[in-house]
């Protein structure tokens, strides 16, 4: 894995921009497992707000699931909040095929029924396979098929990208 040369904080503090306008006073925040939902906690804290932020696994839900069977992430959905009624704001690191967020949204669903959900994503990086398209999202790049970009975080919780497939 190399590291892409994109600055994550830089792009952080766009998205806590983007979010902040994004944010209604009955907004609740979902980071989708696990990059989204490191992005969420801090959003949280660095929004000012109450309480935790939800964190949603797409795990169960996913259309790959016979092929790829139970990932680790499966049981980490936790949502400390009631859904129904809210309007939530779901969270994540990168966009790619818009698969992963159909499967976040269905799980969200059996929680509850939201008042709406808005997508925020730290990265768009294009190849949309789905009708999904984020409300806002911090930078957009284009990256070929066979490449992986992911979020990570260090020790002291500083954002950076890896890639991998270069």
């Amino acid at each position: 894995m190399s590291t892409l040369l994109l600055d994550a904080e830089a792009i952080y503090a766009d998205l806590l921009q983007g979010v902040r306008k994004l944010m209604r006073p009955d907004s609740a925040l979902v980071g989708i497992w696990s990059g989204g939902a490191w992005l969420a906690e801090r959003l949280q804290a660095d929004l000012g707000l109450a309480g935790s932020a939800g964190v949603i696994s797409s795990s169960l839900h996913r259309d790959d699931f016979g092929s790829r069977g139970m990932s680790a992430s499966a049981d980490h959905t936790k949502l400390p909040f009631d859904v129904s009624g809210r309007h939530i704001l779901l969270i994540d690191d990168v966009l790619y095929t818009g698969r992963t967020t159909r499967a976040v949204i269905n799980e969200l669903f059996d929680f509850g029924r939201p008042a709406s959900v808005t997508l925020a994503v730290l990265v768009d990086r294009g190849g949309r396979e789905l009708p999904i398209e984020p409300a806002f999202s911090a930078a957009r790049i284009h990256l070929a098929a066979e490449q992986r970009l992911r979020l990570a975080k260090d020790a002291e919780g500083r954002f950076q990208f890896d890639l991998k497939g270069d």
